[in-house]
């Protein structure tokens, strides 16, 4: 290791440091409030949404990098009651303890 590549280590520190610090302080450094417009406001509603769809939808219908090719797959069906129950009482932890009910006698018991 040279003298020159420590002295490129450290300004890639000290640059990536003074980054994050300014980018993270941002809001204080401005001396009135900041708003984001309303289209900004509007597609922040879907993001919990989408980053959800983004983590689960993949996990649900593939296996090992590829798609589930069997419909005898707990995933799907504990996906299925778990989204029903869903839309039909709006309750996420009602959700979850449905979709783990069936999820886990079909993945335990039948070894799907």
């Amino acid at each position: 290791m040279t003298a020159a590549t420590d002295l490129w280590t450290l300004a890639v520190i000290a640059g990536l440091a003074g980054v994050s610090v300014l980018t993270r302080c941002f809001f204080f450094i401005l001396d009135r409030t900041w708003a984001l417009p309303g289209w900004a406001e509007r597609a922040l509603q879907y993001a919990p949404a989408a980053a959800l769809a983004g983590v689960i939808a993949p996990e649900v219908v593939m296996a090992g990098g590829e798609f589930v090719g069997t419909w005898q797959d707990a995933r799907l069906f504990g996906a299925l009651v778990g989204a029903a129950l869903y839309f039909w009482r709006r309750s996420v932890l009602l959700t979850m303890v449905a979709g783990m009910a069936v999820y886990l006698p079909l993945h335990l018991g039948l070894g799907w």
